[in-house]
């Protein structure tokens, strides 16, 4: 169990915004969650676990005691006649991970590439993108509960997944650490290609039946156009959660804006592009201190260097007061502020 005092957190949240750690430890294993468990002063301290730090924004020092999750590991479980099982630990790259399971010959997860974070923070997100979630490849996960020290596994209706959300940002949140997660690649592939953006890719270059690795590098040329890489400008990727209204509202919306980007759900709601929403407000560029809006995308939020998490925190707050008084939506931030 590595102990360290007074840790920079900028290097450790994709934001990089300011702020320290009171004390850190770093999990490389679940010997690491159960020494932190049994410890006379931190088994019974309130703690915050970090993944990767692309879903957080820090506007203070943090006083909890920081778990950070550094498990690595990957393999494949078993092959079954319907499925690939993979796993991975915790602190591994999820886009990383996404690329070395097309390269061993698994395809699925190739609608989720280059989506920053770990593999452990996955499921706590219950990420997703061009039309494929999570929660579609998860078969179960093993965590660590921080009361009683024991490995417990999850099924996906034990994790209780929602849009951009699952127990672990409710009734589990900082009460487990994830170690291992494991993925159900269905045998045989199917793409998934339903997502306007993709279909414009099968359009323009006339391949009806691309492959995984087809499919992997669009959705890669596609985030790349449009999405800032953290690594060179700091972010959180896509800022907000897609708003989902009823199809009464959303008549209502086009009757005022019928440009408006929408995507009827098979419930009969409807998802509205919360980039789009920002974007008819006119914050796309706009600042507020060194936080600004994406020129390229509204729904990003960037740090130009220097910035503060009270003003990442300002801006969000004012295009939520923006889009609410323009359409009546309140917004709702993906990235868990601290």
């Amino acid at each position: 169990m590595q102990i360290e005092a007074a840790v920079s957190l900028q290097p450790y949240n994709t934001f990089a915004l300011p702020a320290v750690a009171r004390t850190l430890i770093r999990i490389t294993g679940e010997a690491d969650v159960r020494a932190v468990v049994n410890h006379p002063k931190f088994g019974t301290a309130s703690k915050f676990i970090l993944g990767g730090g692309s879903n957080i924004v820090l506007t203070r020092d943090v006083q909890p005691l920081v778990l950070k999750v550094e498990l690595k590991g990957r393999r494949l479980v078993e092959e079954q006649p319907r499925a690939y099982i993979v796993e991975a630990g915790a602190g591994e790259p999820w886009p990383e991970f996404v690329a070395w399971t097309l390269a061993q010959g698994w395809p699925g997860l190739e609608n989720l590439a280059l989506i920053p974070g770990t593999v452990g923070a996955a499921p706590v997100q219950n990420i997703g993108a061009y039309g494929v979630e999570l929660q579609d490849r998860f078969e179960s996960l093993d965590a660590v509960d921080l009361m009683t020290g024991r490995t417990v596994t999850l099924t996906a209706a034990m994790c209780r997944f929602g849009y951009r959300n699952s127990v672990f940002k409710g009734a589990l949140a900082g009460k487990s650490v994830i170690v291992r997660v494991r993925f159900r690649l269905p045998r045989p592939w199917r793409s998934v290609l339903g997502y306007v953006e993709l279909e414009r890719r099968v359009a323009q270059t006339g391949i009806a039946a691309p492959s995984a690795q087809q499919v992997f590098d669009w959705v890669c040329a596609i985030r790349r156009a449009k999405l800032p890489d953290p690594a060179r400008v700091a972010n959180v990727g896509s800022f907000f959660k897609n708003p989902v209204v009823s199809q009464h509202q959303c008549n209502d919306i086009i009757g005022r804006d019928p440009e408006i980007v929408h995507y009827p759900l098979p419930d009969g709601t409807v998802k509205l592009a919360a980039g789009w929403l920002i974007a008819a407000c006119g914050w796309k560029g706009k600042s507020i201190g060194r936080a600004s809006v994406y020129d390229k995308h509204a729904l990003v939020l960037v740090n130009q260097g220097g910035a503060s998490g009270a003003e990442v925190v300002t801006l969000a707050r004012a295009i939520q007061e923006s889009v609410y008084g323009r359409f009546g939506i309140r917004l709702e931030p993906e990235p868990v502020v601290l």
